[in-house]
């Protein structure tokens, strides 16, 4: 039995992409940082969860904030 629902374009397009991708702002809040310059030093650096441009702006995939969360606490499981 075919379904008569519409189908979202954009789900379509999305294609399993999150809803929104965090922001360095999200970041200092998650976190608690200090600021937003820790999260860039972080990125400069490469010691923080990887973050890619859109324009002039970075972003970060929820997914891969989450995989580096986990990632670092596993090695403060093992030191």
């Amino acid at each position: 039995m075919a379904s008569n629902e519409p189908t979202d374009a954009r789900a379509t397009l999305r294609g399993g992409l999150p809803d929104r991708y965090l922001t360095p702002e999200d970041l200092v809040t998650m976190f608690s940082l200090p600021s937003v310059e820790t999260v860039y030093q972080w990125r400069r650096k490469r010691i923080g969860p990887p973050g890619f441009r859109v324009g002039k702006h970075v972003r970060y995939d929820p997914a891969a904030v989450r995989a580096w969360v986990t990632e670092q606490a596993a090695l403060e499981d093992t030191a």
